[in-house]
């Protein structure tokens, strides 16, 4: 068996946007050399193309696997078509030049038996050169108005078995589906009611304040991330909940991720915002001296009121707002010294470190333009790295423009957009 990689490289003097706006749309028709195109999704909600191609009658289906829009960067996958191919995953990127222009590079990794992977790999090239020269006349659409979200209402509701566990949550709909917000460690439920009250026109969707917040109570014993799992699980069933999908921000990311590596079947996809990995790829000295510095100011007396005001500057961008400022200090303050220790402690002594191709469902991944403690690059190598060990990946990942680390409240709508897009197109 063989391995190659085809790369084609082009220039374009069209402007960047204008030509994603046209490979962004994976079922589109736009390459010459397409007959017919049909829009399909795969056994979990993935987009799928079946077209033919002029003069042949063979029906060939791809997967979509990576999309990234801040990016302009689309990776897919061969399902069906090419015969005797083994494997066959492509990626293109668009980036700008500096004459106001663009950079086309398209790629495939490509495995096939010897006899057939030099036939199936010049046709490749041909097919890359034909849409990058395409590229530079094809025209795209807007696409259909998207309409404005609609929103349902949100009531608080607690459950009063032991621990405690307070939520804020919209209606059931009736399909058995839940999707659970889980905050940051310096967060509540509170941070979500904007994403509550859009997603729960989709589906049910609940936010849960963790243990020791808000309303909920601490457990007997000092929290470990499978008593988070415990309480998930908990909510699920209270709920009559068969299907999850999770939306984490930074701790809550890092909970959400602990509770896929648990229990993947239950998920129909994983929302990961401003962070994923938590400390659990970090070695004993750095997980030490992180949880020490946290915990100076506890040990000294203080509270999260006390020092809010200096977290909140870590957390906002530089463009938030006095109101959303006083959002992220409210949550913080309100956070009492034995939750948030007993949160810190958790971080910090994490159970595994990730096997992401235990990630078989959708991943969005998210994080702020300015986000000083989850910042793109980080990210984008963790979305990276999903789509490099997952079987059949389904990844998206998203800058935010204009939010710090708690992107989903500076940017509500922003963060929102792909979200909806994600729970809208679940089975």
């Amino acid at each position: 068996m063989g391995r190659e990689v085809v790369q084609v490289q082009g220039s374009l003097a069209r402007s960047p946007d204008a030509v994603w706006q046209i490979l962004r749309d994976f079922c589109g028709a736009w390459h010459p050399w397409i007959a017919t195109m049909q829009a399909e999704r795969g056994p979990k909600g993935a987009a799928v193309r079946a077209f033919t191609v002029t003069g042949e009658a063979t029906i060939y289906r791809e997967q979509q696997t990576y999309l990234s829009d801040s990016d302009r960067v689309l990776g897919y996958t061969h399902l069906d078509g090419i015969s005797d191919c083994q494997a066959y995953d492509a990626r293109v990127t668009v980036t700008p030049s500096d004459d106001g222009g663009c950079h086309v590079g398209w790629t495939a990794t490509i495995r096939a038996p010897a006899t057939r992977l030099q036939a199936i790999c010049d046709g490749t090239r041909a097919v890359f050169e034909a849409g990058i020269a395409a590229l530079a006349e094809a025209s795209g659409t807007d696409g259909p108005a998207v309409p404005a979200p609609q929103t349902v209402p949100v009531e608080s509701l607690v459950f009063d078995d032991l621990p405690r566990l307070a939520l804020s949550v919209t209606p059931d709909r009736g399909d058995g589906r839940l999707c659970l917000f889980l905050h940051g460690i310096g967060g509540g439920r509170s941070n979500w009611l904007d994403q509550l009250a859009v997603a729960g026109s989709v589906m049910r969707a609940a936010a849960l304040d963790l243990r020791g917040y808000g309303d909920s109570t601490l457990g007997p014993r000092q929290s470990n991330v499978d008593d988070y799992c415990a309480d998930i699980l908990r909510v699920a069933e209270k709920f009559g909940a068969k299907r999850l999908v999770l939306v984490g921000l930074s701790y809550g990311s890092w909970i959400a991720t602990s509770f896929a590596m648990r229990h993947p079947d239950m998920l129909d996809a994983l929302v990961l915002s401003g962070g994923c990995t938590g400390m659990s790829e970090a070695g004993p000295d750095e997980r030490e001296a992180f949880r020490v510095s946290r915990e100076v100011p506890l040990n000294a007396g203080q509270v999260p009121a006390d020092f809010a005001p200096a977290v909140v500057k870590v957390l906002a961008g530089p463009g938030a707002s006095d109101a959303t400022r006083q959002r992220l200090y409210d949550s913080m303050a309100a956070i009492s010294a034995a939750a948030y220790r007993d949160a810190l402690i958790c971080f910090t002594n994490p159970l595994e470190r990730f096997d992401f191709a235990r990630l078989t469902m959708p991943v969005l991944m998210m994080t702020g333009e300015h986000d000083r403690l989850a910042p793109p690059a980080e990210i984008r190598g963790v979305a990276g790295r999903i789509w490099d060990a997952a079987q059949r990946p389904d990844v998206r990942f998203e800058v935010i423009p204009d939010a710090g680390h708690v992107c989903n409240v500076e940017q509500p709508e922003a963060y929102s957009r792909p979200l909806l897009d994600l729970l809208g197109r679940l089975r």
